[in-house]
């Protein structure tokens, strides 16, 4: 009898290529010819041509990471940053060209806009193609709209936000994104106004050998609150593509976002995004993310809270198989009293994947009575998979409530046996427990985008419980596990230093630094 194979994602319709036919494709490459030239067709004003001019600039000067997944597959003279697709921006599903409307009606978007969604916003390689918004929310002043239309038509607004919150020396990708931007959304919500139903902004990138720098920019003001979904989804191609977005969200006082992420990049694709938020007082930030494909992917989504009660909750999944290196994570800067942040991710790796989870989280002087919740688990299909867990906790503040607990495991072939004593096949057991690992995720969904979500995670599991004597392999039950929750009570004023450094069997050797003032007492917790 064969042993438990637990099958790749089924990508079907996320790899339906259309024919690279484009209207306008840039030369590969990156200089200031190339970036004078894209603001020159998109038109830009002054200041915007200037703020390019500057990102490439600083984009030369720094170097590329130093840790985490290796880049050096990415060679930027082989990336076309800018392709125009033959269409223009449209207002009507009629309108589009009939190949790209094809693609989104495959994915599903006109008919969820129909079914669920306040607006929507798809872009195809380089340009927004289509865009529509409800008409009650505009009669309440809600702008939903491309990124070009803002800068044209509400410059001071654009101006005073655009690359404010996430600034161009951010890293080495920021600066390249903010040279060459090209589409995205532009979303303000003003005061007072609740949007019940989300918007959502689809990402398709098509065209071989090509970058896609999507730019978002919401304004949630203050008392205001809206959900907003993402969804990115690239066929996938024999070289590499190139993914470096940028996301910035600025919650006002007493507002409320919540922004969902579903990416399925192809396995060719480097994933270099940035996202963050800026959360004002008692205002609150929620993300809940999908991170599915891509070759490499590094994101780490921000949230900075700076006024007094602001709230922060991340919510997180990666699925990283065979010559995937997913390093994901979360950052967040607790910069007023009172302020909390709830961090849960989850990853799931098999056949050689990699996921990391690198984290930040800083508790500065000024955020007493603050509280932060860690929880990381990774679930290990096979043996040659690898997750790694690597958080940076910093607190400065003398009273703080803070817990960090992190699990790596494999499936239980005592939980599969069970399941199907209770007359389960042995696909289905091992199916709910996978879509038991991830239902937090899918939980937070609206109903459409959970289906879509478990269908990405939907593993086709075939064989048996191999209860062949000649292969154990999979019968083990050797799970590594580490169950870590560390509280502290805050005393006085001393300042002391806390260092733990773990090795997780034959996993790199791991350090968590903890920079603490003020005498402390520690319960560790370990199962």
């Amino acid at each position: 009898m064969s042993k438990t194979q637990v099958d790749d994602i089924d990508r079907n319709i996320y790899d339906i290529k259309n024919k690279d036919d484009y209207e306008f494709k840039m030369k590969k490459g990156l200089n200031r010819e190339i970036v004078e030239e894209i603001s020159e067709k998109k038109n830009d004003p002054d200041w915007m041509r200037e703020i390019r001019l500057k990102a490439l600039e600083t984009y030369e000067k720094l170097e590329l990471p130093t840790w985490g997944p290796d880049l050096s597959e990415l060679k930027m003279d082989e990336i076309a940053t800018y392709v125009k697709p033959k269409s223009k921006l449209n207002s009507s599903w009629d309108d589009v060209p009939e190949d790209i409307k094809k693609t989104f009606d495959n994915l599903g978007i006109p008919e969820a806009e129909k079914k669920s969604l306040a607006g929507v916003g798809a872009q195809y390689d380089s340009e927004v193609v289509y865009h529509s918004i409800k008409e009650d929310l505009l009669k309440q002043g809600v702008i939903y709209t491309d990124m070009e239309t803002a800068v044209r038509e509400y410059p001071d607004l654009v101006r005073e936000h655009f690359m404010k919150c996430v600034p161009i020396n951010d890293h080495k990708f920021v600066a390249l994104h903010a040279a060459v931007w090209s589409g995205g959304s532009f979303v303000y919500v003003p005061k007072g106004v609740k949007v019940d139903i989300p918007l959502q902004s689809y990402f398709r990138l098509n065209s071989p050998e090509s970058g896609q720098f999507e730019h978002t920019l919401i304004i949630v003001d203050e008392g205001a609150s809206l959900h907003f979904i993402e969804g990115c989804s690239a066929p996938k191609y024999n070289k590499v593509n190139l993914h470096a977005g940028c996301v910035e969200l600025y919650v006002k006082d007493n507002a409320y976002l919540r922004y969902s992420t579903i990416e399925n990049w192809s396995k060719n694709m480097m994933n270099l995004n940035t996202k963050k938020a800026l959360v004002g007082k008692n205002a609150q930030v929620d993300w809940v993310t999908g991170s599915f494909g891509s070759k490499v992917s590094m994101l780490y989504p921000m949230s900075i809270l700076n006024g007094e009660g602001a709230k922060t909750e991340y919510t997180g999944i990666t699925f990283a198989g065979g010559g995937q290196n997913l390093d994901t994570g979360f950052k967040v800067i607790h910069n007023a009293k009172n302020t909390s942040s709830v961090i849960n991710s989850k990853s799931i790796s098999k056949d050689g994947g990699a996921c990391t989870y690198r984290s930040l989280v800083r508790i500065n002087p000024q955020a007493q009575n603050s509280k932060c919740s860690v929880s990381c688990e990774s679930l290990m299909l096979d043996d040659i998979s690898r997750s790694d867990t690597i958080p940076v906790n910093d607190i400065r503040t003398d009273e703080v409530e803070f817990s960090h607990e992190a699990k790596i495991g494999k499936i239980s072939d005592k939980e599969i046996f069970y399941l199907m004593t209770r007359g389960l096949s042995e696909e289905d057991a091992k199916a709910m427990i996978v879509r038991g690992f991830a239902s937090p995720i899918s939980k937070e969904l609206p109903v459409e985008y959970a289906v879509e979500m478990n269908n990405l995670i939907n593993l086709e599991l075939e064989g048996a419980i191999g209860w062949d004597n000649r292969d154990r392999s999979c019968l083990s039950h050797k799970t590594v596990e580490k169950s870590q929750t560390m509280k502290i009570y805050k005393k006085n004023k001393k300042q002391q230093n806390m260092t733990k450094i773990w090795d997780k069997q034959d996993l790199s050797l791991l350090s968590q630094k903890r920079r603490i003032h003020g005498k402390i007492k520690i319960e560790w917790n370990t199962s």
